[in-house]
């Protein structure tokens, strides 16, 4: 590239992307949904909220939704092929086990292995809190068999990025970042940042939000 100055930003191509949404498993899915106008969001009757621990109260709110849209397959991980092992995926939040996959497809969809790649290929990610999640694993025994400090690196989403750029073997710089409803597009925005710095030759950049219910 030439110096920053003389750089606009068009000189960045987008050359792979992947995604998973409600209803779709890929970004084309995902596009055919748009095409066709498929609603993928799920609603519920008062009875099937009632039923899944829905607090009445809670229920007879008018501002409260009855709807919620789910990933398909969303506790599914192999974690022998990123180098994990049972319990530890067990303990990992699911966001951090879905941008593993995602990253993945991702690379390969441009046609690039970060081990043979010789230049530096940078990650920048987001990731919603998942109190849900730290509650329910508060408990675990994996937390005593790994170790507590351990177990919170697996836990906690601030951590998300080191875990996928570190086994996916990736050099450049890695963040993750936090900006509410704009998080993903601020990732993008500062992966592009770091292309036109000279910070890195390559970026990956996203966001994900998935809450255990």
């Amino acid at each position: 590239m030439g110096k920053q100055s003389d750089l606009t930003g068009f000189e960045i191509a987008i050359i792979g992307m992947d995604g998973r949404f409600p209803g779709a498993k890929n970004v084309e899915e995902y596009w055919e949904n748009l095409v066709n106008g498929k609603e993928t969001i799920s609603f519920f009757t008062d009875e099937e909220l009632l039923e899944a621990g829905v607090d009445p109260e809670t229920l007879a709110d008018p501002n409260y939704v009855k709807a919620n849209g789910f990933l398909e397959n969303s506790d599914y991980f192999d974690s022998s092929f990123f180098g994990y092992t049972d319990r530890e995926a067990a303990l990992m939040d699911p966001q951090t086990r879905i941008f593993h996959e995602c990253t993945w497809n991702c690379l390969e969809d441009a046609g690039y292995c970060p081990s043979t790649y010789n230049g530096l290929i940078g990650l920048y990610v987001g990731a919603s809190p998942n109190f849900e999640w730290e509650a329910l694993t508060l408990f675990s025994p994996e937390i005593n068999m790994l170790g507590a400090a351990s177990a919170q690196l697996l836990i906690k989403k601030d951590f998300l990025c080191g875990w996928v750029a570190y086994k996916l073997d990736l050099k450049g710089p890695g963040f993750t970042m936090t900006t509410a409803c704009s998080t993903s597009l601020v990732a993008i925005h500062e992966a592009c940042q770091g292309i036109l710095n000279g910070e890195c030759d390559m970026a990956l950049a996203g966001g994900v939000s998935v809450t255990v219910e």
